[in-house]
C-alpha cells in the first residue's frame, strides 16, 4: 500500500514539473505582478507628497535595492537555473528555501505595516515606489533572461544541426 501511495505522489510531483527555461517565465511574472502591486501603491500613496526630493530620494531606494538586491538575486537564480541537469523541474524551484523565505517576510513586514498603520502615508509613498520599481525590473530582468535562453538555445540546436548535416557532405 506504501509502494503505491508513493508513486501515486511522485507523479503528482511530476505533473507540477516545468522545462528549467520556463521558471525563468515564472519568476519573471511573480517578481512583475509584485513589483507592478507595490510600485502602484506607492505611487497611489504620492498624491499629496510628489516633490523633487521625495523623488529622488524614491530613486535612492529604488537603486539600492537594485544594485545591493535584486540584480544580485536574478543573476544568481538564472545561473542555478539554466544550469540545472535534468530539463523539468517543480515549478516552485525558480526560487530556493531561503528566497521564500525572504519573500515572505517582506509580504508580511510590508502588509503589517499598511493594514497596522505602523508607518505615515510619506514612507509608503517614497519607499513603496522605490522598492516597486526595483522589483518590477527584476521581474523585467527574469523575463528578458527567459527570452534570451529561449534564443541561445534554438541557435544552438540549428548550429548542431548544421554541424550534422556539414558531416553528411563529406
Amino acid at each position: 500500500r506504501n509502494r503505491g501511495s508513493l508513486h501515486l505522489l511522485e507523479r503528482e510531483v511530476s505533473d507540477l514539473k516545468i522545462r528549467k527555461k520556463n521558471l525563468l517565465l515564472l519568476a519573471g511574472m511573480i517578481w512583475s505582478l509584485a513589483g507592478f502591486n507595490i510600485l502602484r501603491i506607492g505611487v497611489i500613496s504620492y498624491q499629496d507628497y510628489l516633490t523633487a526630493i521625495n523623488i529622488l530620494i524614491s530613486c535612492v531606494i529604488f537603486a539600492v535595492f537594485w544594485f545591493l538586491v535584486f540584480g544580485k538575486l536574478v543573476r544568481k537564480h538564472t545561473g542555478r537555473i539554466i544550469h540545472y541537469e535534468k530539463e523539468m523541474q517543480f515549478f516552485l524551484k525558480f526560487f530556493d528555501g531561503k528566497s521564500f523565505c525572504i519573500m515572505a517576510f517582506m509580504m508580511t513586514f510590508g502588509i503589517g505595516l499598511r493594514t497596522l498603520h505602523l508607518c505615515p502615508l510619506i514612507f509608503i509613498a517614497v519607499f513603496y515606489s522605490g522598492l516597486g520599481a526595483a522589483l518590477l525590473l527584476a521581474g523585467i530582468a527574469f523575463t528578458y533572461n527567459y527570452f534570451t535562453y529561449v534564443k541561445h538555445s534554438r541557435t544552438r540546436r540549428k548550429e548542431q544541426k548544421n554541424a550534422s548535416n556539414y558531416g553528411d557532405i563529406l
